[in-house]
């Protein structure tokens, strides 16, 4: 099915994010929680490619046995770090053997002790020549790409970012899938900024469920999201495992409502491999049915 045609109609789309695990008990869990999501209904699954290119291989397994064994497209993501064009070309063509759908394209963060982003000789600097490269070369691939409601970490300025994201929709992105944050206007405000610079693709909120308090701010450091200040003295209430699991899902039930009722193209989740907290929140949300 074209990536498109999940956005085609007033149905809200449902993805969900994995990551590939670094052993075959992670691999044999992580295949146990997409059965789960999968009964949630979604219409794709997403699976991340790491740091410079260190998943690879098993980022295409994963997707590929997701795809084989659930018969549900699946995209891989891909960066430009540490690739030239010809492992890039290597990498979409081995991806099409597999029968991965779509391509997630990234520029990808600089390689860990490095601040600033560097190509490598033959490579690709930015990710709008990703996504050039794949619609010229591999116009099977359905193309997604990211954008930053609170606008990316390296960019001078929204104006700027927003200025970058218009090149990768111009180059041929058919979805924008939005870093994840936890204060819907943030998102608001960069829709609205997409609309009036002219970007008519689907802009696909990103959302993660916090399970832990320490875990979230880690991660949202790394991306630079902001947690708002309410939400956090609500987790730190109870230091407690479970506690804070109920009000990050909480949180993500509130978020989720809010954006379905503002009319989203989809809903794309970071689930970190675990289905529990995804089922509760779609269970939880008033309209939401497959």
């Amino acid at each position: 099915m074209k990536l498109a045609e999940f956005f085609s109609d007033s149905r809200c789309a449902l993805s969900f994010e994995l990551f590939p695990p670094k052993s075959e008990a992670g691999v044999d869990a992580l295949m146990k929680s997409v059965g789960e999501l999968n009964e949630l209904g979604p219409d794709f699954f997403t699976c991340t490619y790491g740091a410079g290119g260190s998943t690879r291989d098993r980022t295409l397994a994963i997707a590929a046995e997701v795809r084989e064994r659930y018969q549900i497209p699946v995209a891989s993501h891909l960066t430009c770090v540490g690739a030239t064009r010809e492992q890039l070309r290597d990498y979409l063509t081995l991806a099409r053997k597999k029968s991965i759908d779509y391509i997630v394209a990234l520029r990808g963060d600089p390689p860990q002790g490095e601040t600033a982003f560097k190509p490598v000789a033959g490579g690709l600097q930015y990710a709008n020549e990703l996504v050039a490269m794949i619609r010229a070369e591999f116009p099977e691939y359905g193309v997604l790409a990211a954008g930053y409601p609170e606008v990316h970490q390296e960019a001078q300025d929204a104006e700027t970012d927003l200025a970058n994201l218009v090149r990768k929709v111009d180059a041929g992105t058919d979805v924008i899938v939005t870093q994840l944050f936890y204060d819907n206007s943030d998102f608001f405000r960069f829709r609205d900024a997409c609309d009036r610079a002219g970007i008519r693709v689907p802009i696909v909120p990103g959302l993660l469920p916090v399970l832990s308090l320490k875990q979230v701010q880690r991660i949202a450091s790394l991306c630079k999201a902001k947690l708002p200040d309410a939400f956090v003295d609500r987790l730190q209430e109870k230091d407690e495992a479970g506690w804070q699991f109920d009000v990050g899902v909480e949180h993500a039930i509130r978020q989720t409502q809010e954006l379905i009722e503002a009319g989203v193209p989809g809903l794309h989740f970071y689930v970190l491999n675990k289905s529990t907290a995804m089922t509760r929140i779609l269970q939880s949300v008033n309209g939401w049915q497959r």
